[in-house]
């Protein structure tokens, strides 16, 4: 599966700048996770602490006074949970049966001490969005 997780998680923008190897090393955090339909994948309010790609299936995003959104295969959330665990800002609801690949801020903060030039990459895309919405 770590393959074809490299494959997806080079369309991550939080990920865009790391390299092949730095990305398997990310993808081997990884787990898959299947949801039933209806299933709650996130709540609002709840301590953020995975991250989200969509693999399979569909799911519903809706946040407190916003717009309903739908994710599909290759759509993702979460990333900002593997660095701050803040508290998630919307719900995410399974449509139908989704599976995801999911990776644990647990892992992922084990890794990047195992690994800090990853953690560097991520600083510098960070500070790149932190720019552009400065701009």
């Amino acid at each position: 599966m770590d393959k074809e997780w490299v494959a997806v998680l080079q369309h991550v923008p939080l990920f865009e700048s790391l390299s092949r190897r730095h990305l398997r090393r990310v993808a081997a955090c990884a787990r898959t996770r299947r949801f039933e339909d209806g299933a709650a994948i996130v709540r609002a309010g709840q301590t953020g602490s995975t991250f989200y790609v969509v693999l399979e299936g569909e799911a519903a995003v809706s946040a407190a006074g916003g717009r309903g959104v739908r994710l599909r295969a290759g759509d993702y959330f979460g990333e900002m949970a593997l660095l701050d665990g803040a508290p998630r800002s919307a719900d995410v609801r399974a449509v139908g049966e989704v599976v995801a690949m999911e990776i644990g801020r647990t892992a992922f903060a084990r890794m990047l001490k195992q690994e800090p030039q990853i953690a560097l990459a991520l600083l510098r895309t960070l500070a790149g969005r932190v720019r552009r919405l400065e701009g």
